[in-house]
């Protein structure tokens, strides 16, 4: 199907258009989009087989629906776009490429399953969970942000954080009676007050990193979608710990969420030593070093085998008398 344009006249002028993607196989679009499931629908939900959430294409928040309409084998997913306006040939390319790079649709999933093959643990849960592929973050900063929330508190909890920051700072936008928010833009964040944050669910002093990352972005100061072009992770992570509030915990997250940097595994979050001492170890608590010293057989591939690990052991809660 060719991609398609129309217009509608329904609270306001809007217009749509609608592209298809091929994600290089295999895929399970259902499997790798479950983790949203949870999400609230007015930042970010899949619900139904389809997965909502507004990005800034060209600078406008854009409604992007996504749904599949192939197979594991033979993925196709069709992509619905609704904005206030029409978009230019230019943004509907960044369109097809931020989604691309958000579901990490050109990962190919047999060079892992390959790599991982004289790993019995590993190679039986890619066999469980194939097809599967970790997303990423629309932007870096984003990734900092929801990493600097996260430092010290439950994911869950963290999670109900971020949803109220995205609602209090970001971007409102209505489509067909229903309202949903774009992540907020460093500019808004910048200008949060303590009590914004406050109001939010965070500490002082993590509003504070928030607001300190924000305002160094706005002053051209800090540039984190040009750490895509860095190479050496081992830089980045220099670069970014010379931040206040910002330590190697935080910028191994975002260079697996932000920059899918699948090699890179941050090895010192508590629920990923879980995972990992839960399949190798199992019954003992280990170190950071001990996760890493077990990542090294899975190569390039360290971040993608530990999500592996800890998308079965979401799994494993929601369905009891299941197993990895």
């Amino acid at each position: 199907m060719n991609d398609r344009n129309y217009d509608w006249n329904e609270n306001g002028y809007r217009s749509a258009m609608q592209f298809h993607l091929n994600p290089v196989p295999p895929y399970d679009f259902f499997l790798s989009s479950r983790i949203f499931s949870s999400g609230d629908p007015e930042v970010r939900r899949f619900e139904s087989g389809t997965f909502r959430q507004v990005l800034r294409i060209g600078g406008t928040p854009v409604l992007v629906k996504i749904i599949s309409c192939g197979t594991v084998g033979e993925p196709s997913l069709l992509a619905e776009i609704q904005s206030v306006r029409k978009l230019y040939a230019g943004e509907v390319g960044e369109a097809r490429r931020r989604v691309s790079s958000m579901f990490s649709l050109q990962d190919d999933l047999n060079a892992f399953y390959r790599t991982i093959a004289g790993d019995p643990p590993m190679a039986a849960l890619s066999g469980r969970l194939f097809g599967l592929k970790a997303p990423a973050t629309a932007t870096v900063f984003e990734a900092l942000v929801s990493s600097i929330i996260e430092q010290q508190i439950s994911i869950h909890v963290a999670r109900v954080i971020e949803t109220r920051l995205v609602k209090r700072f970001g971007d409102p936008l209505e489509f067909q009676g229903r309202r949903y928010y774009a992540y907020p833009l460093p500019e808004r964040l910048a200008e949060g007050s303590p009590g914004e944050f406050r109001s939010c669910g965070l500490p002082a002093r993590k509003g504070e990193y928030i607001r300190n990352v924000a305002s160094m972005i706005v002053r051209d100061e800090l540039d984190l979608e040009g750490l895509r072009d860095v190479r050496e992770n081992g830089t980045i992570i220099r670069d970014l710990c010379r931040i206040r509030g910002i330590g190697l915990w935080t910028v191994e997250f975002v260079l697996l969420r932000g920059l899918h940097r699948l090699e890179s595994i941050p090895a010192d979050d508590l629920g990923v030593r879980r995972a990992i001492a839960g399949t190798y170890c199992p019954g003992k608590r280990i170190t950071g070093e001990d996760a890493r010293r077990i990542a090294l057989k899975w190569k390039d591939w360290k971040g993608l085998a530990a999500f592996y690990l800890l998308v079965a052991e979401q799994i494993d809660r929601e369905t009891p008398g299941t197993t990895a």
